[in-house]
């Protein structure tokens, strides 16, 4: 697998633009990647240093009432720890 196809998007939220602060970014990984991919892909893409990587799959979720219901993709969520000193430019613009 590709490394531009294991990292999908950064996740930008109010709690991880906190995050963010202490070295910790989370990311929206393909569902087939391991934990050692997701390293290597951070740290090609990124030029930084991995400490950690956690992960864990997001459940679908109902979306819309009545008649056209229907339901959010199962995605999967890396969170990432860098070495202290590291950064990530993407959030630090957000």
């Amino acid at each position: 697998m590709n490394k531009y196809q294991v990292i999908k998007r950064p996740l930008v939220t109010e709690r991880s633009v906190d995050m963010a602060d202490q070295g910790i970014y989370s990311f929206e990984v393909d569902r087939n990647a391991n934990k050692l991919e997701i390293r290597e892909a951070i740290e090609a893409i990124f030029k930084v240093s991995v400490v950690g990587v956690n992960t864990l799959r997001v459940h679908r979720k109902q979306r819309g009432r009545g008649r056209f219901a229907g339901y959010t993709q199962v995605s999967k969520k890396a969170i990432v720890r860098l070495k202290p000193g590291d950064k990530i430019d993407i959030f630090e613009s957000a």
